[in-house]
């Protein structure tokens, strides 16, 4: 439709070096940017010769479904993908073995404090026994926990009111302080994060206590934790309370949770 309108309008022929009316040259060059654009956003959305899409999403963070930037953490604000913040590698943990220890915690003086395993749970006959002897005592096994160092629930007991006292100061234990373990040449630093109350009256609390995951029974583990357990007997004696097993354990007992931030070889 374009050529005939056009020589209707001039008579003139397009021959070589022959002159060409102003009204249609510029037609003409309208009509080869319209092509030339066309072209262009084809090549862009194509990705050019080869066909392929240019679009990079290889650096988009990744959101959850609040849109907001998932950054490893889990509710307690610490790292769970095993990095810190500067996003060194974390803390390497045990293999989860019973194995001696030594504890060691400055806050509260300890120095040195032997940990004896045993296969059993927090507390028992046996573990009683051990704590009887002024030092601190590690259950094992179905019923107990992980090894110095092993990715679950270090469970460390001892006595605060008699014997050697050694966990006369445990509550004044806070967030943030330090707690080391020596077993087999390494040296495992855990950081306290929490307190939890345990009744021996209650199954629940105690399932809690010695959950894989210290107060999340049924979850699995996957980082280094510890419980560090002695008795409430002032605070239970203060509010009336004079219930006692068969061991001469209070009702409750008070647990410092701590996770595995740093370990090294010291040998």
């Amino acid at each position: 439709m374009c050529s005939r309108s056009c020589a209707r309008s001039s008579p003139t022929r397009l021959l070589p070096g022959a002159f060409v009316p102003g009204a249609l040259l510029w037609g003409l060059l309208g009509l080869l940017g319209l092509v030339l654009g066309a072209c262009s956003s084809e090549g862009a959305g194509r990705g050019g010769a080869g066909g392929r899409p240019t679009s990079d999403t290889s650096t988009a963070p990744t959101t959850g479904s609040t849109g907001t930037e998932s950054t490893g953490t889990d509710s307690t604000g610490t790292d769970s993908t095993g990095t810190g913040s500067s996003g060194a590698a974390g803390p390497r943990p045990s293999d989860g073995r019973p194995r001696r220890a030594l504890l060691s915690i400055a806050r509260i003086g300890v120095v040195d404090l032997p940990v004896l395993p045993y296969r059993g749970w927090t507390d028992d006959a046996p573990g009683t026994r051990i704590q009887d002897g002024g030092v601190a005592a590690s259950p094992h096994g179905p019923r107990g926990g992980t090894g110095p160092g092993g990715v679950g629930n270090y469970q460390v007991t001892a006595h605060r009111l008699s014997s050697t006292r050694a966990f006369e100061h445990l509550p004044r234990l806070r967030r943030g302080d330090r707690v080391q373990v020596e077993a087999d040449g390494v040296r495992y630093t855990y950081e306290v994060r929490g307190t939890r109350s345990t009744s021996f009256r209650s199954a629940r609390s105690l399932r809690a206590q010695r959950a894989a995951v210290p107060g999340r029974p049924g979850r699995t583990a996957s980082r280094a934790m510890i419980t560090l357990s002695t008795c409430a007997t002032p605070e239970d004696h203060a509010a009336g309370n004079y219930w006692a097993d068969e061991f001469d354990n209070p009702e409750h007992r008070i647990d410092k949770i701590g996770v595995l931030v740093a370990s090294r070889l010291i040998s």
